[in-house]
């Protein structure tokens, strides 16, 4: 037998609903192929994202009801499933604005807001907190969770900006402190500090050189170790993200330094970049990204997935070509879509995954990357995502009691509505949420 290595991931909770990744074993020396990864995907799935729950029947006495009709029917899922919102208004018409609202909630249960400091406040003291609030508003209505994108950042910096770097590092941890608290109890997610690993590249100087500067001035880790004390402090219950495009070693060595004096890790959430323009991930690639970062154990978050329903590559919008979606791209778009996401679903550090962007409309760098073209219509990647999300990885049963009043099924982590029938006599419906921390067990009661 192969030697084994057991891995145990922390517990999260999001919007109400708790869940974790529990310990997993995995063979320690001969790496399986993409297709042996692939073939173990439903167990993989069937082990860490369900869990066994009972019900007990009884009735007004507390006596149990024999022969109940069970009816169980999942609202939620704990796993997130998102995308960013950056579209919403923006649609250009009326008919697409309803079909981009429409579409979202209808799948996703997570939502990425944009915070990027150069058009969030383009005048000092102005930001743009109230069409913030009236998105986040909106996803607090339909049951979605959010993540405000990004705190800290020097693709750009606010042409407002000082030429002192003291100066602008104080105003970028009061920025922080202002999103933080201002947003706490509708947006308790931040990706605080993003693709830190490469600050210092050519292009982030010549956009954002005051930030830039500043930034090098206290050191790279050091000006990441305050931006997460800035969060901290503005929102203690918070979940804070360390984001990077890059999955690679040097981005371990970032996260390994960003700790207290005690070792405790400043975050609580490790976000992955995986834009696929050039060409997909395989299967390996997949779970040995995962696995890199699963030994830091906290949750994962693929942060901002792309796979092109078009020409791939990433020259295209640099050169201005006509960068559409193509019949075959949507074809392959929806295979590749369900491939990437029933791996990560079955990796179970990974507690969520944000799709970039929702709709070809706005999309980033133009291309063809979204779930819905242009005219928001849904391209077949978006129904494959939904199968996925509300069929296949969705639970409704229905079950009877035995003689204890008891019935049993499996679900897939979440929230449910649970619902018993007897004898002409239905019990009030009741929520129920399943995760691997409690007994998942729950009473319910009809009355004569």
């Amino acid at each position: 037998m192969p030697r084994r290595a057991t891995r145990t991931f922390s517990f999260l909770i999001v919007a109400g609903i708790a869940f974790s990744c529990t310990a997993i074993s995995l063979a320690a020396d001969a790496p399986l192929s993409d297709q042996q990864l692939w073939d173990d995907t439903d167990a993989r799935i069937d082990q860490h994202r369900k869990t066994a729950a009972t019900i007990i029947v009884t009735d007004a006495d507390g006596n149990p009801v024999a022969g109940a009709e069970v009816h169980v029917e999942q609202t939620r899922h704990a796993f997130l499933f998102g995308s960013n919102i950056f579209t919403w208004g923006r649609a250009g018409d009326e008919a697409g604005e309803a079909a981009y609202r429409e579409r979202f909630a209808e799948v996703f249960n997570f939502a990425t807001l944009p915070f990027y400091w150069w058009s969030y406040e383009t005048v000092r003291g102005e930001p743009s907190h109230a069409r913030t609030e009236q998105i986040a508003r909106w996803c607090r209505d339909q049951g979605i969770a959010c993540k405000g994108h990004p705190l800290a950042w020097n693709y750009a910096e606010p042409k407002w900006l000082p030429d002192d770097s003291e100066r602008v590092m104080d105003l970028q941890r009061k920025r922080i402190a202002d999103c933080v608290t201002r947003f706490a109890g509708l947006i308790d997610i931040w990706d605080v500090v993003n693709e830190a690993t490469h600050f210092d590249r050519e292009d982030c100087a010549r956009r954002a050189p005051k930030l830039t500067a500043a930034w090098a001035r206290i050191g790279r880790d050091e000006f990441v170790r305050q931006c997460f004390h800035e969060a901290r402090a503005a929102n203690a219950s918070a979940t804070l993200l360390i984001n990077d495009y890059r999955v690679d070693p040097p981005f371990v060595e970032r996260i390994e330094k960003l700790a207290d004096a005690d070792g405790k890790p400043l975050y609580d959430v490790i976000g992955l970049q995986s834009h696929q323009h050039g060409g997909v991930w395989n299967n390996r690639k997949i779970w040995d990204t995962c696995e890199r970062f699963a030994r830091f154990g906290v949750p994962l978050h693929f942060t901002e997935a792309t796979i092109l329903s078009g020409k791939p590559g990433w020259e295209l919008a640099q050169r201005g070509e006509d960068w559409t979606t193509t019949p075959e791209g949507e074809a392959s778009q929806a295979r590749e879509v369900e491939r990437f996401y029933t791996m990560l679903y079955s990796h179970p550090a990974v507690e969520a995954i944000t799709w970039w962007d929702f709709s070809d409309r706005g999309a980033w760098q133009r291309a063809p990357a979204g779930f819905l073209r242009q005219d928001m219509s849904p391209k077949p990647a978006y129904e494959t995502l939904r199968h996925l999300i509300k069929d296949k990885w969705w639970t409704r049963a229905s079950v009877r009691t035995d003689d204890q009043g008891k019935a049993s099924f499996r679900g897939t982590l979440g929230q449910y509505r649970i619902t018993a029938r007897a004898a002409g006599q239905t019990a009030a419906p009741q929520t129920m949420v399943l995760d691997r921390n409690s007994t998942n067990q729950l009473v319910l009661r009809i009355a004569r």
